[in-house]
């Protein structure tokens, strides 16, 4: 399930990097935490896969202006038939029924009604004196009491990142609404006949449920900055500092209150670890570091790449200790350690055997009796880091450098990449990798890049079917969600498919494949950035959760089990299949492998509806050969074929295959 947090116009960059922050912190590995835009908002069947719709801070007005009507529509009845929502600060003003911000205030007054109306009397603020937009002069950490019966668990009071928010006034005066924290300090607005002035409140709507805020509790000092123009900022900070661990708790029983699975512990993003750089090709490698010395050169002993800095280093012993304070991972200095002639020390990299991924990359050429190919043959490993794709493919000076082949895998990614911009941490049993791939742009027509995301999903499934020459691992049912992702049976599901209950998916998302294209000289630079859930259980499941399932049915029969799959033999069977489909690809197009594509995915006379073609009927039946767009024929009532045919781009629709809709996206 999805955590959307809307990151469009209204919202601050704080607001965002802030709320994305926290809730991933506390609730990875179990849901996915995503940004996302108006557009997904009003054009996407978001609904079904969302148990949390979150509105951060900034101003509520160019809210209004993007969802009234429709949008809000959507977001109510979306909360009416269960859904949760969560607005802070802005956002709680935005889902309140009446707006009164600094009124009589002629620069910063904004008042009236709003259609949301979840805490159905007046947001009024703001609370405390001082605020100004794109400022910290009015930001102060301001106590709240919280109410330990209806949030049991985080103490009796915390301190919260104030900016700007608002009192919900009578809240203690409406049967929906509970109130969950209150100001301690005195209030510079009417905030009614209650005791103290409602700071946090929980709002029944529905079936469903809301908590507003006037406070921000997912603001972290972790991310917080001094500044030169407002000086008593740093004691906000500092006083926030201290008060960290009451501020988590007191989020996490917010998201607790929503029902929501979150994490036990006080869980921190992780910190970034050495990047080790290793190849079976000793002379290929120093020649690398040559080029990129020359060709981007150090800055005050650093590689100063496009995006990211690289301190180099030849062993592991000489590795330099960096600032321990956190810092956001994309701006940190990331430590390459090279190893020219050996590979690290198995205590630096505890996580994955580079030893044993060597030994099965070629030892799958040599099964199928061909010569040592190039994808994986020089690799970096790193057990935390920011994404094995950003840091190729956001790196253009880096990035034309690198050979065909040249491969990034990591044990966790702290920003990690999916479509549509969507970042999030990946915890450990996630197989990320990125790799490099080259391909003259003249090869265009006979071998259209688009193909490539296909290619990529097949080879991961191929690198499980055809684990080892046993044929046990032929039967686990993974398959192919068009374009680009791939699905596994649920492991409930796996003993008697005739279980499952009426309009319930069988499959859930495992993995998927994201590609990034750059042209230098002629030449496509692509980065097929690629994710499976190998070995964790949450938040959807894994192969080796089905391979488990699996073995339970098996030994009811007698039979011995599947052993589970590793992530080194994972990596090199997918990496040795990717590079052989792509070498008959650049002459022979996708056509050779039309067949093994529709044997491995899902949609075969599948009948769905196309909405912007007036929502009719049509069954899916392939894909062109040319450019791979999906083919869906209108069906009539009988599901006959009419006549009519439509082509639908991969990267211009969303398919929600288990409600059977294909909708073109704006």
């Amino acid at each position: 399930m999805n955590v959307l947090v809307y990151t469009g116009n209204g919202t601050t960059t704080d607001s965002i990097k802030h709320t994305l922050y926290s809730l991933r912190t506390l609730l990875s590995p179990y849901y996915a935490v995503i940004g996302v835009d108006s557009k997904v908002l009003l054009n996407e069947p978001w609904q079904s896969k969302t148990a949390l719709l979150v509105f951060p801070g900034g101003a509520d007005l160019p809210f209004c202006r993007q969802f009234n009507g429709e949008g809000n529509q959507k977001f109510s009845k979306f909360v009416r038939q269960g859904g949760k929502y969560l607005g802070l600060c802005a956002g709680g003003y935005y889902a309140s029924a009446r707006c009164e911000f600094e009124v009589g205030n002629k620069e910063l007054e904004v008042s009236g009604p709003r259609e949301l109306k979840f805490f159905p009397g007046i947001a009024r603020g703001t609370a405390f004196g001082g605020f100004q937009y794109k400022s910290e002069a009015g930001a102060r950490s301001t106590i709240l009491d919280v109410d330990e019966e209806k949030l049991p668990g985080c103490g009796r009071t915390v301190y919260n990142y104030y900016n700007g928010g608002g009192v919900f006034v009578d809240a203690d005066q409406f049967s929906n609404v509970e109130v969950l924290a209150t100001y301690r300090d005195h209030v510079c607005v009417d905030f009614g006949s209650g005791k103290a002035a409602a700071a946090v409140v929980g709002c029944s709507v529905g079936k469903g449920y809301a908590i507003l805020t006037g406070t921000h509790p997912e603001y972290t000092h972790l991310l917080m900055k001094k500044s030169d123009s407002v000086p008593d900022f740093e004691r906000v900070i500092s006083e926030l500092r201290t008060k960290e661990n009451e501020r988590l708790a007191f989020l996490r029983s917010l998201l607790h209150k929503f029902g929501l699975k979150v994490n036990d512990d006080s869980l921190a993003q992780p910190t970034l670890t050495p990047l080790h750089l290793t190849s079976l090709y000793p002379e290929k490698l120093q020649q690398l570091v040559k080029s990129m010395e020359t060709n981007i050169g150090y800055t005050n002993g650093l590689l100063k790449c496009t995006t990211d800095r690289f301190r180099l280093s030849l062993s592991a012993e000489n590795l330099q200790k960096l600032d321990q304070d956190f810092q956001v991972p994309e701006e940190a200095i990331k430590q390459l350690v090279v190893h020219i002639n050996s590979l690290p020390d198995r205590k630096d990299t505890p996580f994955f055997n580079l030893e044993s991924y060597y030994n099965h990359l070629k030892r799958f050429w040599t099964r199928y009796n061909h010569p040592m190919g190039d994808f994986g043959s020089t690799l970096i490993y790193g057990e935390v880091l920011t994404s094995t794709s950003s840091l190729m493919d956001k790196n253009a000076n880096l990035l034309r450098l690198l050979p065909h082949g040249f491969t990034i895998t990591g044990t966790t990614q702290v920003s990690g990449k999916g479509r549509g911009g969507n970042v999030w941490i990946n915890p450990p049993g996630v197989l990320a990798v990125s790799t490099v791939m080259k391909l003259p742009t003249s090869y265009s027509e006979r071998a259209p890049i688009v193909f490539i995301q296909y290619l990529a999903t097949l080879a991961y499934i191929e690198a499980i079917l055809r684990y080892d020459e046993s044929g046990l691992y032929s039967t686990i049912p993974l398959r192919i969600k068009w374009p680009n992702d791939i699905y596994i049976l649920k492991p409930e599901f796996v003993e008697d498919v005739s279980k499952i209950p009426h309009g319930e998916a069988a499959y859930v998302k495992v993995g998927g494949i994201l590609l990034n294209t750059n042209i230098f000289d002629e030449q496509y630079h692509m980065v097929a950035g690629c994710g499976l859930n190998v070995n964790n259980a949450a938040p959807t499941t894994s192969v080796n959760s089905v391979i488990s399932a699996i073995n339970e049915v098996r030994a009811k029969k007698g039979l011995t089990g599947i052993p589970p799959v590793e992530m080194e033999v994972v990596l090199a069977g997918f990496l040795y299949h990717l590079e052989r489909m792509f070498n008959e690809f650049k002459t022979s197009g996708f056509s050779p492998f039309l067949d093994l594509y529709y044997r491995r995915w899902l949609h075969t006379g599948q009948i769905v509806h196309i909405q912007h073609q007036n929502n009719i009927r049509a069954k899916i039946t392939g894909i062109t050969e040319d450019w791979g767009m999906l083919i869906a024929q209108e069906v009539d009532s009988e599901n006959n074929l009419t006549g009519a045919r439509f082509e639908l781009q991969p990267d211009g629709n969303s398919f929600d295959m288990f409600n059977g809709l294909i909708s073109k996206k704006n």
